[in-house]
């Protein structure tokens, strides 16, 4: 490529957006236009980038759930966001802009009325469609954190409806304190992209479920955990990749604008902190599972990886390189010694869901002071506990009265035999199915 190539490059696609009228005549776009469209583009490209996510999720689910569940994860992922998509609509985002719960105030029937996303185009800034669609993925995501930690013992429609619920209010509710400029936004409350809005209330969330549904039959016996291997790790593999993937769109969007050159410089830094944190967070769970069990465990290692993503999540700009790989490496050690720790107390955590997105999403908040000025040890602790609080206790009140109306959890012959066919009556593997 040459130089001239190279200057005109720039200028045509900062001239392209205004080349046609409606008058047939060419103009440059202004520098709000081109604000406009760039931001609008982040926002998409992070949108659907967090939308994978969703597959990967299914995946890793899939992978790490016995070959007799499989059919059951997957219908529950595709439900789920679809779910999110629709009850986000109706009421998540109303709920969430502006903050403070104002639909309160309003009267919950003044807020059940779809928002409106057409965009006011002269006002520069973004689509909303736009802002709409990227806020959408993170709910979803929420949900699908849940979905993990409940496999192989929940009924399917008790665990839609618990979305519902999750979708349209909890997660809309405590994410209005933060990002609809409630409460603890204006309590200094820093949380760049949700390591507590969104990774530690879906742990919150899910682990309220895991102790109200009690752990998988033969799972825990005489002192003893029982393993119970996934079905699939190839997928379990693709999925976590995808995972790692779709937080390229989770973070770096997150910074919210693209118009600048200081806003792309952003993204790149949060790109190559949000990869670096990934990568110290799978090696330091291969050398640890080397050295405590004499060899590496791959499932550890790829909730590693991800424990790492969630890590930095919540303040994915400000750090150095270094600082990511040791915020990354932090949420390593968390998964390994989390995970049977979890298993001492009896919490029956399928995928691992609870250590990478609820302890290693508070340890992803709290330590946000070290490398943000303005944010406090204080109001990040402040931060986590009303999030958790609010989430955990919601969370249990409604899988208690699920329990208590509906059922949640299948009886023992279909656990043994396998929700897929139980739940579903098809299985994913249907010609080697085996427990």
């Amino acid at each position: 490529m040459n130089t001239l190539t190279k200057l005109a490059l720039p200028v045509a696609l900062i001239a392209l957006p205004g080349l046609a009228t409606a008058e047939g005549e060419s103009q440059f776009a202004t520098l709000a236009d081109t604000t406009f469209i760039f931001n609008t583009l982040l926002f998409l490209i992070g949108g659907f980038l967090v939308f994978w996510m969703a597959a990967g999720f299914a995946m890793l689910e899939a992978g790490l759930v016995r070959s007799k569940n499989v059919s059951m994860q997957l219908i529950k992922n595709v439900a789920l966001f679809s779910i999110a998509a629709i009850m986000y609509w109706i009421i998540g985002y109303n709920v969430m802009y502006p903050g403070d719960g104002n639909w309160l105030i309003e009267g919950v029937f003044g807020t059940i009325t779809p928002k409106d996303i057409k965009s006011e185009i002269d006002s520069g800034g973004y689509s909303n469609a736009s802002d709409f669609f990227f806020q959408l993925m993170f709910v979803a995501t929420t949900a699908s954190i849940v979905s993990g930690t409940l496999a192989e013992r929940i009924k399917l429609w008790p665990f839609l409806i618990f979305t519902v619920v999750l979708t349209g209010l909890i997660y809309p509710i405590e994410a209005s304190w933060q990002w609809g400029g409630g409460w603890l936004s204006a309590a200094g409350f820093s949380d760049f992209a949700g390591s507590t809005l969104v990774h530690a209330a879906g742990g919150f969330a899910a682990l309220a479920g895991a102790l109200i549904l009690g752990p998988r039959i033969g799972k825990y016996k005489d002192g003893r955990t029982i393993p119970m291997p996934g079905s699939n790790l190839a997928l379990a593999t693709l999925g976590t990749f995808i995972l790692w993937l779709g937080w390229f769109g989770f973070n770096g969007a997150s910074q919210l604008a693209m118009g600048t050159i200081s806003d792309v410089d952003a993204v790149a830094q949060i790109f190559a902190n949000t990869n670096m944190a990934a990568a110290a967070g799978a090696i330091v769970a291969l050398v640890l599972t080397q050295i405590l069990y004499k060899k590496p465990d791959l499932t550890m290692v790829l909730n590693g990886a991800l424990a790492g993503l969630v890590s930095i999540t919540a303040g994915p700009l400000d750090p150095t390189l270094f600082g990511a790989l040791w915020i990354g490496a932090v949420g390593g050690v968390i998964v390994v010694f989390a995970v049977p720790l979890l298993d001492k107390l009896k919490i029956d955590d399928v995928v691992g869901a609870i250590p990478v997105h609820l302890l290693a999403g508070i340890w992803g908040t709290m330590v946000v002071p070290v490398y943000t000025a303005d944010a406090s040890f204080a109001t990040q602790a402040l931060g986590v506990i009303a999030i958790g609080a609010f989430v955990f206790v919601i969370s249990l009140i409604v899988w208690a009265v699920l329990k208590a109306t509906v059922g949640i959890r299948v009886d023992e012959e279909a656990e043994i035999n396998g929700l897929d066919m139980a739940e579903l009556g098809m299985e994913a593997y249907p010609e080697f199915t085996n427990g």
